[in-house]
């Protein structure tokens, strides 16, 4: 099956959305509604256009410079049938990793429906931006209560285990 996913856009070679060059998929619909949220036009679920997967997968493919791919928003975890799919044939065809931002906890997505799309992703930057928390140096967040977790470490071990960064960040 061909998900189709409502994205508002897409960014190649970035690198403010995890480590080395990527490619980052912007989608559309988030109910978070933070304070200060930087991307405000992402809120709306009718934004932007539909996009399958296969086509998203054009665009990864067609750079074989980046080191991975970023899923944020909106939040991803909204439309999370479509971006696990997108992650696996990520996965399956690529040798990049998946990074996922979403305002979601790490613990509530593990017992929750998005945990199709949880078991697909590499690392997690999870938690709401909280404007009063907002600290620009921080690595990949935007606010110091967001975590950058090691998923499949996590869901291996049964703990949350925050990401380690490699000496090439």
């Amino acid at each position: 099956m061909d998900y189709s996913l409502r994205i508002l856009n897409i960014v190649e070679d970035t690198m403010v959305d995890g480590p080395g060059f990527r490619t980052s998929v912007y989608c559309a619909g988030c109910r978070h509604a933070c304070k200060g949220c930087h991307n405000p036009q992402s809120w709306n679920f009718d934004g932007g256009r539909l996009m399958t997967v296969g086509e998203i997968m054009r665009i990864v493919e067609a750079d074989p410079f980046t080191r991975g791919v970023t899923f944020s928003g909106g939040d991803p975890m909204y439309q999370a049938a479509g971006f696990a799919e997108l992650a696996r044939q990520i996965h399956r065809r690529t040798q990049k990793d998946v990074w996922c931002y979403t305002g979601f906890v790490f613990e509530s997505l593990i017992h929750d429906d998005q945990r199709e799309l949880l078991a697909e992703v590499d690392v997690l930057v999870d938690g709401p931006f909280v404007l009063s928390l907002r600290d620009e140096t921080l690595l990949f967040r935007g606010s110091s209560n967001q975590r950058i977790i090691d998923v499949q470490t996590s869901l291996y071990s049964g703990q949350t285990v925050l990401w380690q960064p490699d000496v090439d960040v």
